[in-house]
């Protein structure tokens, strides 16, 4: 993110399904154009804090031409539009000049898309599946995945924890609550990899063709899976969402699958990213990595810290459905706000010392899974994931440390924040 470079769209959080070619152009090629804001810029994805510090100190509500839209990166900003849903929508259908032009196949089914009273509706439903029972009720058969890719790494004295439990964990909790058999979690996890690409606006035309594909196929393979529990329930959350009622009201097919699209392919990545880049942190900050060891039963103040540190989720979008003063610039009805909630997580005015890693910090006012009713449904799943995977690994390896000549490097991303690899040695 540097002067005189574009800004993306970050709209794909709440679109899930949409081609990243913005008026005709690649976002690479609009790169070279010119904007206030560039996430693409050289060095941005290692570390973006600088650039935020820059925007939140110079420009923290400006207009971007170029993506027509308003970028906001200061914490009590973003906190109030995200909590704001009676003045800022979350349905694409309210903007008045939406960048990005491409299939909603997947978001006019979403509660992502949708403000009340149909999300209201909608979310109320999904619900029964996460309550803190149902949450509480997964932990033992997490405990046990988390094991069993530990026990995997056997004698290991280097491995890629990204490849050996950030990307596997996830995807077989997921797998488990859904009941989908072990010998199909290999393409159910490629068809959530092309799915989740939707993403980032630096999608190309055939990376978006594949996503359909891969979502049909994923759409259908489900399909039969949500008939099947509909009929004759299990104890796993598609029957859950399946005889899910309220007042006589039930969802519909379409919206369990697009649910459960969601829950995969946002849930799926995000968490991924919490477990890698709290790492990366811990291995960076070794009196905190040893405050985890001393501390196993605050794990749950460490996740958020991690989570406030360095979001797996950088970036979110609304759309203003009245004319709304920010920070003594006026928004006006049908323009684009995107909020940049990794700079939110780093402002000083609502963090001490905002950039320092601070396990005992015990402030939960980050804003990487949201807020507000379009709060992360899944985010309690996530947690209990970092919750019990953290102290697991660093009990079980207690010289866990970077590996040498390991040079970690974050993937080429706009929306979501995450690591290619990790290389550790024990």
């Amino acid at each position: 993110m540097r002067e005189g470079q574009p800004i993306p769209q970050p709209s794909k959080l709440r679109t899930l399904i949409r081609p990243a070619i913005i008026r005709g152009l690649t976002l690479k090629e609009r790169v070279q154009t010119g904007a206030h804001y560039n996430p693409l810029a050289d060095g941005f994805h290692q570390d973006p804090t600088a650039d935020y510090t820059r925007l939140r100190t110079k420009d923290p509500v400006h207009y971007s031409e170029l993506l027509r839209g308003w970028v906001i990166s200061r914490h009590e900003d973003i906190d109030a539009i995200l909590r704001d849903h009676k003045r800022f929508s979350n349905d694409n259908r309210n903007a008045s000049d939406l960048q990005f032009e491409g299939s909603d196949a997947i978001d006019q089914r979403s509660m992502l898309g949708l403000d009340p009273p149909d999300h209201t509706r909608l979310r109320s439903l999904v619900n029964q599946a996460f309550t803190p029972r149902a949450i509480e009720a997964w932990r033992p058969r997490i405990e046990e995945t988390v094991d069993e890719l530990l026990d995997a790494i056997g004698d290991a004295r280097r491995f890629d924890a990204i490849e050996a439990l950030a990307v596997p964990l996830p995807i077989v909790v997921i797998s488990d609550l859904l009941g989908i058999p072990r010998e199909d979690r290999a393409r159910f996890k490629a068809w959530s990899d092309r799915v989740a690409r939707t993403l980032e606006p630096t999608i190309t035309p055939t990376e978006l063709a594949e996503a359909m594909e891969a979502r049909d196929e994923l759409r259908a393979y489900l399909d039969v899976i949500v008939r099947e529990r509909a009929r004759e329930p299990r104890e796993d959350l598609v029957s859950v969402l399946a005889t899910a009622e309220e007042a006589g009201d039930r969802l519909t097919q379409d919206e369990v699958l697009a649910t459960l699209i969601l829950l995969l392919v946002a849930g799926n990545e995000t968490t991924t990213n919490l477990i890698g880049n709290g790492l990366y942190a811990l291995l960076g900050h070794p009196e905190q990595m040893r405050w985890v060891r001393e501390h196993p039963e605050r794990v749950d103040v460490a996740v958020e810290e991690l989570l406030r540190y360095d979001s797996p989720v950088q970036t979110n979008a609304r759309t203003a459905l009245a004319d709304v003063e920010i920070g003594g610039k006026v928004v006006r009805k049908g323009q684009q706000v995107i909020l940049l909630q990794g700079a939110a997580n780093h402002d000083p005015a609502q963090y001490a010392e905002a950039d320092r890693l601070d396990l005992a910090r015990g402030d939960r006012s980050h804003v990487s899974f949201g807020r507000g009713i379009h709060h992360c449904l899944g985010a309690p799943l996530a947690r209990l994931e970092g919750q019990l995977i953290f102290p697991r690994l660093l009990a079980r390896y207690p010289d866990l440390h970077l590996a040498s000549g390991a040079k970690p490097r974050f993937r080429d991303q706009v929306v979501l924040r995450g690591l290619r690899s990790l290389e550790v040695e024990v």
